[in-house]
């Protein structure tokens, strides 16, 4: 094309693209496939090399893409973690430090941090973000990529002054190391043939393996669902756990990496899936390295004939731990929940039949069918069944991650698994999943923790995210605090999730509480959301009104 007309062209796309700019993203690019779905990873690659996402870069990507500069802009503005810097605006400060400010770290004094912070650190950019995925080192900071945990003013200087940018990789087992300690043995059974994918169904079907991401759907069922629709199959693994409390994906990967992994290929070989995609949180740097360096040793040692496998990372968006908003985001677009149907078990990632799991069931399926469904059945209480991981905060001496049977109380787990209530804390209330699973006081402190015996409470388990409040605490405090999470990560796709809650915030400021009002609200949220994030954003709230009344009513 001549040069006159080439320019045409990309005017006609949006705007000239600058030559430096275009070099950049060339060299940046490199032997990259220029593809679509890979738009996310385009923008992190910018932003790693530039500090910023400028203008022009932007320009020069979508013209490289064959997109919009619009479809370009719209991506990068809807992601928290992306600093778009127009023309003529200066790039951020060079040092970023964030502050989370949920739930458990608020606890923790994440309000005094910043204000010290603020003081010691003029050059830097502080910023208070969500929950970062390390409420058992509460309060957290995070220097670039650096996790200050248990931080204080002087310990984030001191990161700073000793210029910690970068998150350690944990340490994790060569696939030869895995297999001299039994791992990949149940696949192995499963491709010689001793086990076939019915007994293997059958199996998880008995045992009553739940998704435990937050929903409990039976996992077995799910799997014949994608079974029953045409070829090609994806399997998508959500590693972007974002709801404040919740860090068991971030242990089970940093301590149990090859469980996953065989999981992972067993599901593979059960659905038959071309591809597999494995979504992690940004905020997970450290584990994302190390899970980079295992896929490629898992490459060069390959337990199987394995499907194509493709590592993405998030971008700071708490909604795309919901599905369909997660495939959004691998398909390169905004992380916004689909309308369903259909299902994505139908139609899922690029219209095709797309089995979608958390890291913690994966991880159970290889220990299931070596021991037995009948030994995981075994370890319910109060007549329930199974195992979950709860993530443990709070004010509780040993925070943490601690399987447990499923039916244990929340009493039970701070004595058994948390070593109590920190001194001088009286156990008053917790939010037994997560910031979106309600709030309940001490007085029901001895319900069963599992799915379906907490929603006639006005709550539900979820992904097993326990918060503990003590009496130095206030209930409306953390409804509040998880309010304005909400609104914060709401994707702004429909009104009542969108506009419900900056206004629920708004309102729940008051001294006294508009109880009326909000139960309007509250029904307009749950009837007309989309998705499970403005659905379930009224339930803290609801709690207050119905458990803690004394502390909003006049």
């Amino acid at each position: 094309m001549p040069p006159k007309a080439a320019a045409l062209v990309r005017r006609r796309r949006g705007r000239i693209v600058e030559p430096a700019a275009r070099a950049d993203i060339e060299q940046l690019l490199a032997a990259r496939p220029r593809r679509r779905d890979l738009l996310l990873e385009y923008l992190h690659a910018i932003q790693d090399a530039h500090g910023c996402l400028r203008a022009a870069h932007l320009a020069a990507l979508a013209d490289r893409l064959r997109l919009s500069v619009a479809e370009v802009y719209e991506v990068a503005s809807f992601y928290h973690h992306f600093d778009l810097v127009g023309d003529g605006e200066d790039p951020p400060p060079e040092l970023t430090v964030r502050v989370c400010d949920s739930i458990a770290c608020a606890l923790a004094g994440a309000e005094e941090l910043l204000a010290d912070l603020t003081q010691q650190l003029p050059d830097a950019r502080l910023q208070r973000v969500p929950c970062v995925g390390r409420c058992a080192e509460a309060p957290v900071a995070v220097v670039r990529r650096f996790p200050v945990e248990h931080a204080t003013p002087d310990t984030v200087c001191a990161a700073v002054a000793d210029g910690r940018f970068e998150d350690s990789v944990p340490p994790c087992p060569t696939h030869a190391q895995a297999r001299e300690q039994g791992a990949y043995a149940q696949l192995e059974r499963l491709l010689r043939g001793e086990l076939d994918a019915e007994q293997v169904l059958a199996e998880f079907e008995r045992a009553d393996l739940r998704g435990l991401g937050g929903a409990g759907f039976p996992a077995a069922r799910k799997w014949r669902i994608v079974r029953g629709h045409p070829k090609p199959r994806m399997l998508a693994v959500n590693i972007d756990e974002g709801e404040p409390g919740t860090f068991k994906d971030r242990h089970y990967l940093e301590h149990d990496l090859h469980a996953l992994f065989e999981g992972m290929l067993i599901a593979t070989q059960l659905i038959e899936a071309e591809r597999i995609f494995l979504y992690i949180r940004d905020e997970y740097a450290g584990a994302r390295a190390m899970l980079d360096a295992a896929l490629r040793d898992l490459h060069t040692h390959p337990p199987c004939p394995l499907p194509a496998i493709e590592l993405r990372r998030g971008a700071g968006a708490y909604v795309c731990g919901e599905e369909s908003a997660m495939l959004e985001s691998l398909e390169g677009r905004r992380g916004m929940p689909r309308l369903r149907p259909p299902y994505i078990a139908e139609c899922g990632l690029f219209g095709r039949p797309t089995l979608e799991h958390n890291i913690e069931t994966l991880c159970w399926v290889p220990k299931i069918l070596a021991r037995g469904s009948a030994w995981y059945r075994g370890h319910g209480r109060r007549g329930r069944c199974g195992l979950r991981s709860f993530s443990l905060s709070g004010r509780i001496r040993n925070p943490g991650v601690y399987p447990a049977p499923a039916g244990i109380t929340v009493r039970e787990l701070i004595d058994e698994c948390g070593g109590g209530m920190l001194p001088g804390h009286t156990f008053y209330g917790y939010f037994p999943g997560g910031a979106s699973g309600g709030l309940l006081p001490a007085e029901l402190g001895d319900l069963p923790l599992d799915f379906g015996t907490l929603e006639e409470y006005g709550c539900f388990l979820g992904s097993g995210a326990v918060i503990v409040l003590s009496e130095q605490d206030r209930a409306r405090d953390a409804a509040l605090n998880a309010m304005r999470f909400f609104a914060h990560e709401s994707c702004g796709k429909c009104t009542p999730c969108r506009v419900g809650t900056v206004k629920a915030a708004d309102l729940m400021q008051a001294p006294h509480w508009d109880a009326a009002l909000l139960d309007e609200l509250s029904a307009a949220m749950r009837d007309a959301s989309i998705c499970g994030l403005g659905q379930a954003a009224p339930n803290p709230m609801q709690a207050v009104l119905r458990y803690f009344p004394h502390e909003v009513q006049a």
